[in-house]
């Protein structure tokens, strides 16, 4: 039976208009889904830019349905449920990426430290130690050490935030000696209350060691050689804390004045002194050179010079408190009500969140930063 060719003519068109059909029809969809998809997306970055997370976790959510495989689009929807509190929808995020097969190592990592983020953001400290741990070796290594550095101060486990300390004192550019004698300083806090003295001393001497310019390691020590009636060694910590570090000299000046006169080194002090109120006026240095005068009118007048160079609500109370009681022309009532006014002069301000106290911290109770405590009274800032 011979083919007929004819119908090949034929066919060969038919088969051709088909295909191009087809080909818009598919064209056709794909723009669709592809308009949608960008519509959904913009749309969520607009409720976004106006601060609208709600509208724009939405519109997100709509996105990813379209295109379930976008792991950018998850990350962003992660983040605001993070940002919104919505700690477990964003957990579920995030560990929905990272058990995607398809996901490159990058991307894997960076969902595992938003993971952690969740944990730490909702306060489950133990499980944000965990995912934070498994991010040892990747890019996120540096972030991940500083995070848990965070945890360990936060549950006071100062061993560990110690080793970490020490880490991240190799592997980053930025030093974290201060931060880890603060850790060895907590450390001797906990061995002295346990009556461990020795231990205590270690510690401490480990803390100036790491950081010499570090006031809390000396003045505890100082107060250590006290403890144990060594007076002389006592100062002679004191005196090496202001020749590391001058400028916390006016939280130790009170007690450098007093072993200074027990030690009969006043002659010695007295200069030092002398040489750091030059430098500028500060109401503890002013008093504890007021201390060591040896006439009464004479530490009075040392008010005054301070008076002098800068006005002070705290230093006139005290040079109209220490006018002589025969010749006292500000009555008792006066002098009482200037020193309560004066009170909230006298306090501690942290640069940081402005947390008031009455007393100096080494690590802010309000915002947890080290060091936020300027050596100076509220007056003076």
């Amino acid at each position: 039976m011979d083919f007929d060719f004819t119908w090949l003519l034929w066919g060969l068109p038919l088969a051709f208009a088909l295909g191009w059909v087809a080909s818009r029809l598919d064209l056709r969809q794909w723009r669709i889904e592809g308009r949608q998809a960008p519509k959904a997306y913009f749309r969520g970055l607009n409720h976004l830019l106006n601060e609208q997370q709600d509208q724009a976790i939405d519109a997100f959510i709509e996105a990813v349905q379209g295109d379930p495989d976008t792991a950018e689009l998850h990350f962003a929807l992660g983040n605001l449920f993070r940002r919104r509190g919505d700690y477990d929808r964003a957990v579920r995020v995030h560990e929905h990426l990272i058990s995607r097969a398809d996901l490159s190592q990058k991307d894997r990592d960076r969902a595992q430290y938003a993971l952690s983020l969740d944990f730490l953001k909702a306060g489950l400290l133990d499980r944000a130690e965990v995912a934070l741990q498994k991010l040892e070796g990747s890019d996120h290594e540096t972030e991940a050490s500083m995070a848990l550095l965070g945890i360990y101060e936060r549950s006071r486990d100062w061993n560990r935030a110690q080793a970490i300390a020490r880490k991240l004192d190799a592997a980053d550019p930025g030093s974290y000696a201060t931060r880890l004698a603060h850790f060895l300083c907590e450390e001797a806090e906990l061995a002295h209350r346990e009556g461990d003295l020795t231990r205590t001393r270690t510690l401490l001497e480990q803390a100036v060691s790491a950081s010499p310019q570090l006031a809390r390691g000396w003045m505890s020590l100082s107060a250590l050689d006290t403890q144990e009636g060594n007076a002389s060694s006592a100062l002679d910590k004191l005196l090496m804390l202001e020749r590391h570090s001058p400028q916390h000299l006016p939280l130790a000046v009170g007690r450098l004045a007093e072993l200074a006169q027990q030690t009969g080194r006043v002659p010695e002090v007295l200069p030092i002194l002398q040489a750091a109120d030059a430098r500028g006026p500060s109401i503890d240095i002013t008093q504890a050179l007021a201390s060591l005068q040896p006439r009464p009118e004479e530490a009075r007048q040392q008010f005054l010079h301070h008076l002098e160079r800068e006005p002070s609500l705290v230093m006139a109370t005290a040079w109209l408190d220490a006018e002589p009681e025969d010749g006292r022309q500000a009555p008792s009532p006066v002098i009482r009500a200037l020193q309560v006014a004066s009170a909230p002069q006298r306090r501690y301000r942290c640069a940081a969140c402005g947390f008031e106290a009455q007393r100096h911290f080494w690590q802010c109770p309000g915002c947890q930063t080290w060091d936020s405590y300027p050596a100076r009274r509220v007056e003076e800032l």
